[in-house]
């Protein structure tokens, strides 16, 4: 769902992008304010676990292919201000290392991926679970149906900013959108829920809205990232080569051709230059590695030094 450069019109990426640096504002503060110190590694595993997630894609019906974009995922187990962080990390590397959505339309990716889709999710999380309860199986059912709805209303955010730049009539791009979206969205559902419930079994407190924090953060970060790196290193190489959602949709309706790079970054399609035609499994894991762990490292740093400054301005009793 990365829109490339050339698809949008000054007016909407200008638009889209206000929006986007007003959200991630309000999360910045809010990671600032109420982010406990312990919790600052777990940002750092969410960004690298998404970045390294976003290159698995799995095939779909009529020839697509999905994969999770993570920001369920992340509200559910941070908070939706810690996953807009972590979300915005990921989108901002992507665009300017990987050529994974376009540098002026990175205010649109991240107003949809980062903000909509978080905000999106946590609200229709924190509404089943006050319907359904707390048990494990509510929380699973009620966490893959806030991931489905995130899908579909970011891609619902895609088709209106397409429909903005008149590159594409609203009234073809929405059904197209939100369809093919409906069902990577199922994907989305099946795979959150499978990661939730590992996660859950071993670390119930990660829920716990008394604040509790778990102790050994840290660590439970150190091992998500070594198998967030194995995920990128064995399985990235794997994943299926057929065009995403909306790629599909811009081929079906001709405006795939408005792509453009608008500056060639070092690790385009996730690709090492020097090793590509050596070994392409390697060049993609050698990349996929070097990005998960730059993930890792800036939202890492990012909360750090919010929680950091959070800290220093509370007052002192």
């Amino acid at each position: 769902m990365h829109i490339p450069d050339g698809f949008l019109d000054l007016r909407t990426a200008a638009t889209a992008a206000a929006l986007a640096v007003a959200g991630l504002a309000y999360a910045l503060r809010d990671v600032k304010r109420s982010l406990p110190p312990r919790r600052v590694p777990l940002i750092g595993l969410a960004a690298a676990f998404v970045f390294a997630a976003q290159m698995l894609n799995f095939p779909v019906a009529a020839g697509t292919s999905g994969h999770l974009i993570g920001a369920a995922l992340a509200s559910v187990l941070l908070g939706p201000g810690a996953a807009v962080v972590a979300m915005t990390a990921v989108l901002v590397l992507q665009a300017l290392m990987f050529a994974d959505g376009g540098i002026t339309a990175l205010g649109a990716n991240v107003l949809n991926m980062a903000v909509v889709a978080p905000a999106v999710a946590f609200g229709v999380f924190a509404a089943l679970r006050r319907l359904l309860g707390r048990s494990l199986r509510a929380t699973l059912l009620a966490a893959g149906f806030a991931a489905w709805c995130s899908i579909v209303a970011a891609a619902v955010a895609c088709a209106a900013q397409l429909a903005a730049s008149g590159i594409v009539d609203w009234g073809t791009v929405l059904p197209a959108m939100a369809g093919v979206h409906m069902v990577i969205g199922l994907g989305e559902a099946v795979i959150t829920m499978l990661i939730l419930a590992v996660v859950l079994r071993a670390r119930p407190e990660l829920l716990d809205e008394v604040g509790r924090v778990p102790g050994t953060a840290g660590v439970t970060a150190a091992y998500g990232l070594m198998a967030s790196v194995a995920l990128v290193a064995f399985v990235a190489p794997l994943a299926s080569s057929r065009p995403d959602g909306l790629e599909y949709v811009a081929e079906r309706f001709g405006f795939a051709g408005f792509a453009t790079v608008a500056a060639e970054p070092p690790l385009a399609d996730y690709s090492v230059a020097a090793l590509a035609s050596q070994s392409p499994w390697l060049s993609t894991a050698v990349a996929g590695g070097i990005g998960t762990l730059i993930a890792f490292g800036v939202a890492w740093l990012v909360a750090r030094a919010l929680t950091t400054a959070g800290q220093s301005a509370a007052p002192h009793r």
